[in-house]
């Protein structure tokens, strides 16, 4: 088992972790991460749980889970196969200043971050350079050089590329989807933005879009897929994924905070887009 536990030189602690190739006959987690974890499995046969929705594993998977993601990897001993990874989780602030001369790949890894990805799951990842970065990486992290950090950044940027060439085909259908619906939703999007921690108004939104409120409904749910309500929640809880990973706020706090809401219906709430507590979520950050 190779493993690098402790950031490149010059990186701070926690910005940066780094475990190759590590290898066990199974595994069992069920956590999230304050920064973005990539796993790229090299053998293993189970699942992966994000966001309740299932994946099968599978020799050579790339899997990208976004910050506050949570997450289950489910491998079951099995005679004969053990469960290879590499796992690279790092602060997706590191990468700003390295992708700040290249606009469009600065925009896919944002999207990537902090967007809505279709699925976070790539099958048959062998053919592409993604174990040989992996690998150079280990290499140059073990060395003695003294640009370490910057050779980090520059094998990462690589690494962005190569997800951006592999997954452009995907984002490009939704961002047609979502732009067919014209300025309309963009505008619906920033508004909830901007009141999600108040109590929802269909009316207030309404009279902002100078729409009805039968179209704003129709409308958001044909081009982003869900309804007012249901982004109203998930934006919600994203915040309270934040909130429960950084600060020492109660659930009670935490309820109000994201829109004026009683503790007992947010716990409702969290489990049911979750499938765990707030509290046991709180304990499952890594």
């Amino acid at each position: 088992m190779n493993r690098n536990d402790s950031p490149p030189q010059g990186l701070e602690p926690g910005l940066f972790m780094y475990n190759y190739k590590s290898e066990d006959v199974e595994a069992h987690w069920f956590h999230a991460h304050r920064g973005i974890e990539m796993l790229y499995i090299y053998s293993g046969h189970g699942e992966i749980m994000a966001e309740n929705e299932t994946y099968p594993i599978r020799d050579h998977t790339l899997v990208w889970f976004q910050p506050y993601q949570l997450h289950r990897v489910h491998v079951p001993q099995e005679e004969g196969r053990s469960y290879l990874r590499t796992n690279l989780t790092f602060d997706p602030g590191f990468m700003e200043h390295y992708l700040s001369a290249f606009p469009y790949m600065d925009k896919f890894f944002r999207s990537i971050w902090k967007g809505s990805l279709p699925k976070p799951v790539m099958y048959d990842m062998q053919d592409s350079r993604i174990p040989e970065l992996l690998e150079e990486l280990h290499q140059y992290m073990n060395s003695s050089a003294g640009d370490t950090e910057e050779h980090t950044g520059f094998l990462l940027l690589q690494l962005i590329r190569l997800l951006q060439q592999r997954m452009s085909g995907v984002l490009a259908e939704a961002s047609q989807n979502q732009s067919r619906g014209g300025s309309h939703v963009g505008r619906i999007t920033e508004w909830l933005e901007a009141h999600y921690r108040e109590p929802f108004s269909l009316e207030a939104l309404a009279a902002h879009m100078h729409l009805s409120p039968y179209h704003i409904s129709h409308l958001f749910k044909q081009y982003a897929g869900i309804t007012l309500s249901e982004y109203i929640v998930q934006r919600r809880v994203r915040e309270a994924c934040i909130l429960l990973a950084n600060t020492d706020k109660s659930v009670g706090e935490i309820a109000m905070e994201v829109g004026g809401l009683s503790p007992s219906y947010f716990s409702q709430m969290f489990k049911k887009l979750k499938g765990i507590s707030p509290e046991k979520y709180r304990k499952s950050i890594r």
